[in-house]
């Protein structure tokens, strides 16, 4: 498989070149040239498979024979060694819990999978590497979970001062180690736009042998379509047409669920369930994309007000609105109605909504129709906003072990104002 630019300004490239790359050198994102599909069969017998076959007969379409079989499903493996459920809430209406995982948020999946991915071309090739990632919230503890203390591998988590939540900037600022976060003066979206300035410049990205984690990374976009097709092994009644509800802010799962209904899984629509920042909910209206400054919510991970992976959507879709208008629905929530919706829906079924959830879930709502499933993706625990959480049912929710041992650490981070000089400085600090 052949990954080319989005930019369409850089040579095509394989699998192994854009993992370690991240960025394509016109500062594209990598996209595979042809998306594949699926056997029929394998829908019909999906049932039958375990969580590690599906991933690794999807996972293959796209690492083809650049890593053996048996090494990439010891990688599925230890990469899906938690489970991915999917929790009826109400009829016809389903969570799909993503957070299961050793940081107890969804981008555990393709963090620990690029991880290992990483990894293995890393020791084939003797390089060092240096990680460097934007993250508004989940992101960030889960790169430093997959990467900790892996020789010869740092790091380095840009994250937005004050504008995740206090367990969040625990889960990656309590590490030490090989892992050093930077607290920036800024929004997640300057974060963002730091690693891209760091990727253009050619002599600091050979330097440290930069790499980035984020889901423009092609290795931790294309494991978050494991999720959907996990979704559809445990739905019972597979007659009725499906639609899927999206929590969306930097639409890296949202891209991976489009990948997924391009190999062949059968859903109807997406939903693409954003809060105040609604960059793409007016683009879905209006045929316009516009960006403009993040502004901060009870739902930080989705604070973002220039999205990276809508470059990749527009690739899907060869760039035509109404395609994409057709396949894509989208609603924006304002916190009150986040707070409401986590209230409403605790008190009629009991369930427990993150804040993030509860956006897929009042998507949904309005999207689906009485002859369809709806699956919406419950992407953190809701613990980990548990001022939110505890605020909006009334009572305070149980901590996970996991959590309560994180939350007791000191903070370790490096403060940073939001400009790429900076950045240098404090690499060539940490990085001696």
């Amino acid at each position: 498989m052949l990954y080319y630019s989005t930019n369409r300004r850089s040579p095509k490239v394989g699998f192994e070149e854009a993992v370690l790359q991240g960025l394509a050198p016109d500062n594209g994102l990598y996209f595979p040239v042809s998306i594949p599909k699926l056997s029929s069969s394998f829908f019909k017998t999906i049932e039958e498979l375990n969580p590690d076959e599906i991933a690794f007969l999807v996972a293959k379409q796209y690492v083809g024979d650049e890593i053996p079989e048996d090494k990439l499903k010891q990688i599925v493996k230890e990469t899906l060694n938690f489970p991915v459920p999917l929790v009826e809430v109400k009829k016809d209406i389903y969570s799909l819990e993503l957070f299961h995982g050793p940081t107890l948020a969804f981008k555990d999946v393709g963090a620990r999978f690029m991880a290992r991915i990483l990894r293995f071309f890393l020791e084939k090739e003797s390089k060092p590497a240096t990680i460097l990632v934007a993250t508004s919230g989940d992101t960030g503890g889960a790169v430093a979970s997959g990467f900790y203390d892996v020789e010869g591998i740092n790091v380095v988590i840009l994250y937005p001062s004050g504008k995740i939540s206090t367990t969040q900037e625990k889960q990656l600022t309590t590490w030490g180690k090989n892992i050093f976060a930077l607290e920036i003066d800024g929004t997640f979206d300057d974060c963002q736009k730091l690693v891209k300035e760091a990727f253009a410049d050619s002599e600091l990205k050979a330097k440290y042998g930069l790499t980035s984690a984020n889901s423009i990374n092609i290795a931790r976009l294309l494991p978050q379509s494991f999720y959907y097709f996990l979704a559809y092994q445990q739905i019972k009644e597979k007659s009725k047409p499906f639609i899927a509800s999206v929590p969306s802010g930097n639409l890296g799962n949202l891209t991976a669920g489009l990948i997924a209904w391009q190999m062949g899984l059968p859903v109807n629509r997406f939903v693409v369930s954003s809060n105040s920042n609604d960059v793409i909910t007016k683009y879905l209206h209006t045929g316009l994309f516009e960006s403009k400054p993040s502004v901060l919510t009870v739902a930080n991970a989705m604070d973002v007000g220039n999205p990276s992976n809508f470059a990749r959507i527009l690739e899907i879709f060869n760039h035509n609105y109404n395609r994409v208008k057709d396949k894509l629905k989208g609603y924006s929530f304002s916190d009150i109605e986040i707070r409401n919706c986590i209230a409403e829906v605790y008190q009629k079924t009991k369930y427990t909504l993150d804040p993030h959830g509860a956006c897929a879930y009042m998507g949904l709502q309005k999207e689906l129709k009485e002859s369809e499933t709806g699956i919406f993706l419950e992407t953190a625990h809701p613990a980990k906003f548990r001022e939110t959480v505890n605020e909006s049912i009334g009572q305070s929710i149980a901590i996970p072990d996991s959590l309560n041992a994180i939350i007791v650490k000191k903070k370790v981070a490096i403060q940073s104002q939001p400009s790429l000089d900076s950045i240098k400085k404090i690499l060539s600090t940490l990085l001696k």
